[in-house]
């Protein structure tokens, strides 16, 4: 009877634990309902407007275009055009709700559906170190994305699900996604569905189609690992996984699955990251002058030519042996700077030889000083005298150790006498000389000892193409620029570049009195071998013991200057302008042309006189110049000893230098029969030389 009693109270004993525990239960629920009401409240209370939330403080993007409109790099993270709910195509929608968020339209934020799921899995998965998936809904990420961290804990799980249904609570559904959209990460450097449609099509965000949707769509699980221009392959797959969700949801029909053409997607191309590179190194750093707009991204349209500019690269590099290094700088006409080699290879050295260092250009800076005698008075056909001449104790002399006479200023020119050049800077003051260097744009310290006349300061060869170039303009100076336009990614425009032509430099005849010299120097001279078929002008141009070789010259509108030697300036038997740079220019000039009308000048080539023998230029000759009481003189133009002990820098550069290219074959011998048919004209009887009647 007693044990029945006991039977009895036992249930009722355990039924009255059961209802404690669950009346404990359901405070407790109720308090932490409470508790998550208050905190989400909180939360609410907290977060920042929607348009404080749509700034993206991450980083400017900027896209950097070719004269053809293609894009040559991108830089910095890419946040493309910010697109309102409105202005998403549908179908991106579709494809991101179907594959990150089935449920997002029925969810406060949290999806008890998908955290059950995720538990399920995490059990099963105990031990193994892998992490929850599948817990996130599109609001949690956006939370984690602009408030969080991808640090993996339960502390940051849990204020993610606050802040989420926070987010819901003071958003609206489409408010979520605008944020979401603009904001999440698709590789490559790209934030949003316009910096990611951009990158990967090439096209904005709102002409997305089914397939291309589908692909970005897919890249959010892992951007690296699905990157179609990574993995071209594993994208596409992707992207069919993507598909099958959106026809399992109803987003798309069974007939719209089967039509999407993933394997027909265009993939923009990727930009080059070499050569071009010295450029934008160059241009894109004078945004900052040329624009007032930190935050939006930009899209900066430039000068640069990519056919050129690998042409530019592909004569450099055949050019330039072991050792050495090579630049080169082409202008268009009005200073468009259309090729850029600033060395052999930009990954192993960005250092930008064409606008950065300075190099003495030798016979190249004889410009300056024939400029300014021609606008003293002097022509083409004034008479002149080659013969031995001493200037404060320098002594110049020619490279074959020779003195012509009685020639012209043309022949003088043409075969870079250094005695001549020596004389006129005399005559005109080099003070004079100096002042005609800046007035084109020499931009580096300029010294007034005798020699330099011959090139002893420094020059950056952007600058020393810019005064070739203002010559070809008619004596109108130009400015080398490389941004023709900048405009906001919606196309709204900062900045256009205006041609200026209001500053003359020179009178139109002293400039083509200086083509006149310089084409006579191309067709007889010492740059014979930048001949490339038409009209040519220019200058070559070699320092002391070869440290230095330069070409610089213009053709149809093309100025481009070409530098080659060493980076330690060590000397390198047999580097001439005539030689290498020459040949480079005439490589590159041959492919920049090739589609530009024949330009004819309008000075006519007149052949020099024959006495003399085409011979390479030097910038001081031999150690010794031979002429009693003589001095020689360092870079700066001031006298040295003659004698060189044994080991002295000269002997040093002698044993270090590299061997130069085997040299070319030499043109035939030129005659006026020769330049007549060239030149497609009749020919002439040769006028003689007109002696200057004030030449001393």
């Amino acid at each position: 009877m007693a044990r029945s009693d006991k039977s009895k109270k036992a249930p009722g004993k355990a039924k009255k634990w059961l209802v404690r525990g669950l009346k404990i239960g359901l405070v407790g629920a109720v308090a932490g309902l409470v508790a998550i009401g208050v905190a989400v409240f909180i939360a609410m209370q907290s977060l920042p407007d929607y348009n404080s939330l749509k700034s993206s403080p991450n980083g400017q993007m900027i896209r950097v275009h070719a004269a053809d409109g293609s894009v040559i790099v991108s830089l910095g993270p890419s946040f493309g055009r910010w697109l309102s709910y409105d202005q998403i195509p549908s179908v991106m929608v579709d494809a991101m709700v179907s594959t990150e968020d089935r449920r997002f339209y029925m969810h406060p934020g949290v999806d008890p559906v998908g955290m059950a799921r995720a538990a399920w899995v995490a059990l099963e998965r105990r031990g193994s170190g892998r992490r929850w998936q599948g817990a996130s809904t599109i609001t949690q990420q956006v939370a984690r994305n602009i408030f969080l961290n991808n640090s993996y804990s339960w502390g940051r799980k849990v204020r993610e699900m606050v802040l989420a249904m926070a987010l819901e609570r003071k958003f609206s559904k489409q408010q979520i996604l605008e944020l979401y959209l603009n904001k999440v990460y698709f590789g490559g450097g790209a934030y949003g569905i316009d910096a990611a449609s951009r990158k990967f099509f090439g096209h904005p965000a709102q002409s997305l189609d089914l397939p291309e949707a589908a692909i970005i769509a897919g890249l959010v699980k892992a951007p690296s690992s699905y990157s179609p221009t990574a993995d071209a392959e594993a994208a596409i797959g992707r992207a069919g996984v993507v598909l099958d969700l959106m026809q399992e949801n109803g987003k798309i029909s069974a007939a719209d699955h089967a039509n999407a053409n993933l394997a027909g997607v265009r993939m923009a191309p990727e930009p080059p990251q070499n050569s071009v590179r010295y450029f934008t190194d160059w241009a894109l750093p004078q945004l900052d002058t040329l624009i007032d707009e930190p935050n939006e991204p930009l899209e900066v349209y430039t000068t640069i030519d990519l056919g050129m500019q690998n042409a530019a690269t592909a004569a450099v590099k055949a050019n330039v042996s072991n050792g050495m290094q090579g630049a080169l700088v082409s202008l268009d006409r009005d200073g468009a700077v259309r090729a850029m080699v600033g060395g052999l290879d930009y990954v192993t050295s960005n250092y930008n030889r064409a606008t950065t260092a300075v190099r003495q250009p030798g016979s190249a800076w004889k410009i300056f000083v024939y400029m300014a005698a021609l606008e003293a008075g002097y022509t083409p056909d004034t008479g002149v005298t080659d013969e031995p001449v001493t200037i404060n104790g320098w002594s110049p002399r020619n490279s074959n150790g020779r003195f012509a006479g009685a020639i012209d200023i043309r022949t003088a020119f043409a075969y870079s006498i250094n005695t001549v050049a020596a004389k006129l800077g005399v005559e005109v003051g080099f003070p004079t000389v100096a002042d005609m260097a800046r007035r084109f744009g020499i931009t580096t310290p300029i010294n007034t000892h005798p020699s330099m006349v011959l090139g002893t300061s420094d020059v950056r060869l952007i600058d020393m193409t810019r005064a070739f170039a203002s010559i070809a303009r008619k004596g109108v100076a130009v400015t080398p620029y490389g941004i023709t336009k900048v405009t906001t990614a919606d196309g709204r425009m900062l900045y256009q570049h205006q041609d200026d032509t209001s500053r003359v430099l020179v009178a139109p005849w002293v400039a083509a009195g200086m083509t006149d010299l310089m084409q006579t120097a191309v067709s007889t001279g010492t740059g014979r071998a930048a001949q490339i078929g038409r009209p040519v002008a220019g200058k070559t141009g070699t320092t002391n013991s070869g440290k230095d070789g330069w070409f610089l010259g213009f053709s149809s509108g093309i100025t481009t200057g070409v530098w080659v030697g060493r980076d330690d300036a060590k000397a390198v038997p047999s580097l001439y302008g005539g030689r290498a740079p020459a040949h480079a220019f005439a490589d590159y000039m041959k492919v920049a042309v090739a589609k530009r009308p024949v330009e004819q000048f309008e000075t006519q080539v007149t052949l020099p006189e024959w006495q003399l023998e085409p011979d390479e230029e030097a910038y001081y000759g031999q150690p010794d110049n031979g002429m009693e009481g003589g001095m020689m003189v360092d870079e700066n133009g001031l006298p040295i000893d003659r004698a060189r002990p044994a080991g002295s820098e000269a002997e040093d550069e002698e044993d270090t230098a590299q061997p130069d290219p085997a040299d070319r074959p030499a043109p035939p011998r030129l005659d006026q029969q020769w330049i007549d048919n060239v030149l497609g004209r009749t020919p002439r009887q040769r006028q003689p030389a007109q002696q200057r009647p004030d030449n001393p």
